[in-house]
């Protein structure tokens, strides 16, 4: 291995450890302060503009909608089923692990994955308080903690583009889904290659 080589891994992982504490840092102000001024669309305000459903919101509760801070619906396609085990990846505080819970019913399980522990208590309470089950597990989403062909959808929202590693993302995806399972995710994309400046800022990586 060269010394460019080693240099740029090196950069790469003292990166991926600034953005995991941007990313840190940046949800857990919206969890904590979701009346904060911040760059993107949170609350219901973003819920609606995404197309959630104003009955579920309704139903939803208050603290879960409050922190919501998504790029999409992807419940408008995952079609879940009565009994089906979902995966929340990067479930922040619960609300699409919620929706999900409902949609598969008592005989279902919603199985959320955040990188923060703090995020994990607020969905298990917010999904107490909606009447659901939610598990929460902590880990990253290049590993996530479930077991191979065990899932039946998996959802995300707004979460894999935070990561370096997104083939192993999808790797990882495909991995815990059972044959013939399916992913419904909304994310990010960007049509262009991006400048070095923006790769190498952290804040906007996370935001």
């Amino acid at each position: 291995m060269t010394g460019t080589t080693t240099d740029t891994l090196e950069h790469q992982a003292s990166l991926e450890a600034t953005l995991k504490g941007e990313i840190l840092r940046m949800y857990e102000e919206v969890a904590t302060q979701p009346e904060g001024d911040f760059h993107f669309f949170t609350g219901r305000e973003a819920a609606e503009l995404f197309d959630y459903d104003p009955a579920l919101l309704d139903r939803a509760p208050p603290e879960a909608i409050a922190s919501f801070a998504g790029v999409g619906n992807p419940h408008l396609r995952s079609r879940l089923e009565k009994g089906q085990t979902v995966l929340d990846l990067g479930s922040g505080a619960g609300l699409d692990g919620i929706i999900a819970a409902w949609q598969v019913g008592p005989s279902g399980a919603v199985i959320g994955i955040d990188l923060n522990p703090a995020m994990c208590e607020r969905a298990r309470a917010n999904a107490g308080a909606s009447g659901t089950q939610l598990q929460c597990r902590e880990g990253r989403m290049e590993d996530i903690p479930v077991e191979d062909d065990s899932v039946d959808v998996a959802i995300s929202n707004g979460v894999i583009n935070l990561s370096f590693q997104k083939r192993k993302v999808i790797r990882e995806l495909f991995r815990v889904l059972k044959p013939g399972g399916r992913i419904s995710i909304t994310d990010i994309v960007s049509a262009k290659q991006l400048s070095q400046n923006i790769v190498n800022d952290p804040k906007l990586w996370a935001s």
